[in-house]
């Protein structure tokens, strides 16, 4: 009886193997070296109604900060710089091929969800923390870190404070209606501290307010503070406290009922950093195009593999990303490390395979 079951399962095999091969259900096997087929055969990528509007539009929308410096700022020629207006441009280059091809938008820190989720912007790139609630309430999503960052305190350094947890009774100057204030209470709560809470409603304030001595410390996120250090008169003056009492993955954001545009904001990012693995810059990617012969590479920058269309983008999407944007070394030294103004080590920023590792890990190109 086994053995007539046995031959009745290796007689359908065999029939099976024998019919007509159903284009849907069966790839091409690839070879251990081959790069990875376009797409399984017979898939249609999901449309994206953002992306759809955005190629019609011509531009991206992107929502920006008034004015921090190293994340969103006016040049002296009305030009925006920064590391967020970067990510921005760095969408619009996969998007439409052009990094220039950006229209930004001032956002206030009280309504940067409510721009987004009533469309008047594509993507909010605005020193923005990933929180549970924000995630899971807002009926947005963010599709990727592109700064661990965590909130600390600045101090003038007259006061000799090694610690925050020395500010028992101080007077802390923080932004209305974000994170940092209710980190504050936790921080000071949590410890059996009392002080009192100096709001402002904005971080131009809060630093005005802090500048002229109506609060002994400011918080906020470590990296909105080197921006707000490099802004007042002395510098040298003021110190950033090594306490950093919460965790603040920063990132942009995007509404949640596009899952594509979610995907082309995220390996956008992941471009950058692919590229920062690979070694690639904006400076030497033209060439790699050429020349390149290792297959992630050429798959980053579309020689084979055909991946842009599985987000509906061209297939050197990447490259454009690297070529007009760069890396993300070369992203963060201009706007936040050694070439600027906040001069920021790259700590947790550090790609995982560093000499000293961070979180950066991108998912493989394949």
């Amino acid at each position: 009886m086994i053995r007539s079951l046995a031959a009745i399962t290796v007689l359908a095999l065999t029939v099976a193997g024998c019919s007509p091969p159903k284009p849907v259900e069966k790839a091409p096997a690839a070879s251990p070296t081959a790069g990875p087929a376009a797409a399984p055969i017979g898939y249609s990528p999901a449309k994206s109604p953002t992306l759809d509007a955005v190629r019609k539009r011509g531009v991206v929308l992107c929502g920006v900060h008034p004015g921090l410096p190293g994340f969103a700022l006016p040049d002296p020629r009305g030009e925006w710089r920064g590391f967020d207006v970067d990510i921005c441009r760095a969408v619009a280059a996969a998007a439409l091929g052009d990094a220039k091809k950006v229209r930004f938008t001032v956002i206030g820190g009280e309504d940067r969800f409510g721009a987004l989720k009533r469309g008047e912007i594509d993507i909010l790139s605005r020193n923005t923390s990933e929180t549970f609630a924000r995630d899971a309430g807002l009926g947005l999503t963010f599709p990727v870190t592109t700064y661990y960052d965590g909130q600390g305190f600045l101090a003038p350094k007259a006061l000799g404070l090694n610690s925050a947890e020395e500010l028992a009774g101080a007077r802390i100057c923080v932004q209305a209606k974000t994170a940092s204030a209710g980190n504050l209470a936790d921080f000071f709560s949590a410890r059996g501290m009392k002080y009192r809470e100096v709001v402002a409603a904005s971080e131009a304030q809060a630093r005005k307010i802090y500048e002229t001595e109506g609060c002994d410390a400011f918080t906020a996120d470590v990296s909105a503070l080197a921006a707000t250090r490099s802004l007042l008169g002395n510098p040298g003056a003021h110190v950033l406290l090594p306490n950093v009492i919460s965790k603040e993955p920063l990132g942009p954001v995007v509404r949640q009922n596009d899952p594509v545009w979610a995907d082309i904001v995220r390996w956008s990012v992941y471009a950058t950093l692919i590229a920062e693995e690979l070694g690639l810059s904006s400076r030497t990617v033209e060439e790699a195009r050429e020349t390149a012969t290792d297959p992630e590479t050429r798959r980053l920058l579309g020689l084979e593999g055909d991946l842009g269309p599985l987000l509906g983008l061209q297939p050197d999407w990447a490259f454009q990303v690297i070529r007009q944007v760069g890396g993300y070394h070369e992203i963060f030294r201009r706007d936040l490390g050694a070439d600027s103004a906040l001069r920021l080590d790259r700590g947790l920023n550090a790609l995982w395979s560093a000499p000293e590792p961070g979180l950066m890990y991108p998912p493989p190109m394949r």
